[in-house]
């Protein structure tokens, strides 16, 4: 056998390559299920933990993502200096260990705490999965990793919502928590049984405070880095909107609550049939071409929306029609902001990337609950919040590419 064909057994010995994509697919699917699987049951946790204002319960999802936004700011600084193995154990048992805790939590406050905690674990699994495959595989094998693994990433918002429900079917609410236990402590053990470590000795990196802030520095002094952020944070914020208000809309504004999980696995199809069809054309088109046009059909579709929406002509299916095509969109957004963010920046590349985390994860937290606090009982606080962060997104953007779209920053505009 070649040196060559030997190659892709060695880089994590003692787990075989389907494990390994198996392993990273499922350190993936640790956020998304943390979030989408707690959806169906926000009426049951409210009524629980004496919730009064319906709207009030988005922070158990809030919660989470800022924890899990603030902590990816530390973990590529962290796995560079004490390792990968030893940072996601740690992570993994934040975690689980939070994982238990919002199982018994007792009052709103605790569960709130709790879910904060449990994003701040999940934040290492979102750093070190992509750091771990960088470490072991390069050039068309790693992308032949990440592919394989991103299906299985795709898959988990559509059938997260169904599991959750699943579950409420045949126990209390609490039990979600009690599955999100059993996830962590078997990603846990098989971490702690299967993974070797996967950073090089001569490869770590000494934690310098001065060499910290001065890529932070650089990364917040290029405008294309700064504009593409911002503008990911904009379309973040629409989607975590949608997220948090996604269960009383169709309980409330459409009395539909039997079709939520459903509809709510349809529209997240629509996005990951967009991330796949991007993987396919951005070669070809390029990211500004692609993102930049997507960008004006997420801004279209949200201008149509909130129109159908003050004519009065709103009802289930505009709505879930509508909304699908959003996702759309951002699923051919979204991936390609971050990847032109990070292109001045790279030298620089896992500070940049923790920023670009933190920024686009903890702004557009922000922002979706301030505008999942708007639902008002319809759909239209919600429909113009869309419209009003696409429009903020746009703006990002010009101020990106000073002002012109679909090429290069910097570049001569194209006649």
């Amino acid at each position: 056998m070649s040196k060559t064909d030997a190659a892709p057994a060695t880089p994590h010995p003692g787990m075989g390559f389907r494990q390994f994509v198996g392993y990273i697919a499922a350190l993936m699917a640790t956020n998304a299920i943390a979030i989408d699987s707690m959806l169906p049951a926000l009426p049951e946790i409210g009524r629980a933990l004496n919730i009064d204002t319906a709207n009030h319960t988005q922070i158990v999802i809030t919660a989470y993502l800022l924890g899990f936004g603030l902590a990816q700011i530390v973990y590529g600084t962290l796995a560079d200096r004490f390792g990968r193995k030893p940072v996601l154990l740690v992570g993994l048992g934040i975690y689980t260990i939070a994982s238990v805790a919002c199982y018994f939590a007792p009052s709103l406050g605790i569960m709130i705490a709790a879910r904060a905690i449990q994003g701040v674990g999940s934040a290492a699994t979102r750093i070190l999965a992509i750091t771990i495959v960088r470490d072991c595989y390069s050039g068309r094998q790693m992308a032949r990793v990440m592919s394989l693994a991103f299906i299985v990433f795709l898959a988990v918002p559509i059938v997260a919502p169904s599991i959750g429900q699943l579950i409420m079917l045949v126990a209390p609410w609490k039990a979600i928590f009690f599955m999100l236990f059993l996830f962590g402590a078997v990603l846990f053990i098989w971490t702690t049984i299967r993974l070797p470590e996967t950073l090089k000795e001569e490869n770590r990196t000494p934690i310098s405070v001065r060499g910290i802030t001065f890529a932070f520095g650089l990364v917040f002094r290029s405008r294309v880095t700064v504009g593409y952020m911002l503008a990911m944070t904009m379309v973040m914020g629409g989607l975590f909107g949608f997220i948090n208000s996604a269960q009383q809309v169709f309980a409330d504004a459409f009395g539909a609550s039997e079709l939520f999980t459903l509809i709510f696995a349809l529209i997240a199809v629509f996005m990951a049939l967009s991330s796949l069809l991007n993987s396919k054309v951005v070669g070809k088109l390029g990211m500004r071409r692609v993102s930049h046009a997507a960008l004006l059909g997420y801004l279209t579709v949200t201008l149509i929306h909130a129109v159908v929406v003050l004519a009065g002509v709103e009802t289930i299916w505009t709505f879930s029609i509508l909304q699908a095509l959003m996702m759309f969109f951002f699923g051919l957004m979204v991936s390609n902001f971050n990847a032109m963010a990070m292109e001045p920046v790279g030298h620089v590349a896992g500070t940049a990337s923790s920023a670009l985390g933190f920024v686009s994860t903890v702004g557009g937290a922000l922002l979706g609950f301030g505008l999942g606090q708007l639902f008002d009982g319809t759909t239209l606080p919600l429909t113009l919040g869309f419209a009003a962060l696409g429009i903020g997104a746009l703006g990002w953007v010009l101020f990106a590419e000073r002002g012109r779209l679909f090429h290069s920053s910097g570049a001569p505009a194209r006649s």
